[in-house]
């Protein structure tokens, strides 16, 4: 079995969480204590989600976390577009944390889709 850290779906779903994390700090307090606090968990959530699933020995109990993790992923591009409606994150960065979500979702869905079960 490929290591968990090797696949693409879980790169890019850490990618995500700590380009979120970084940003984070750059943001004004209530921005921090509102939107903030939601965002981390939500985008971290999406891996570890995936790190629970993995570690699960039947194939319907990982893909019950897998499917956690899309949840997570939809949460944490609803607070993304928060953020973007804000002006919390720079243009620039906006198109890196879209780049990221393109790829990530259809990732995301092949891999809850490829788990029997």
């Amino acid at each position: 079995m490929i290591p968990l850290t090797d696949l693409d779906v879980y790169k890019l779903a850490e990618k995500l969480s700590d380009m979120i994390w970084y940003d984070y700090d750059k943001w004004p307090e209530k921005a921090q204590k509102t939107i903030g606090y939601q965002i981390i968990r939500s985008s971290d959530s999406i891996s570890a989600n995936l790190a629970e699933g993995y570690g699960r020995f039947t194939a319907p109990d990982r893909k019950k976390f897998y499917r956690y993790s899309r949840g997570s992923f939809e949460e944490t591009k609803a607070w993304l577009r928060k953020v973007i409606r804000r002006e919390l994150i720079r243009k620039e960065r906006v198109d890196e944390y879209n780049k990221i979500i393109q790829e990530l979702g259809p990732k995301l869905n092949a891999f809850i889709n490829s788990t029997k079960g």
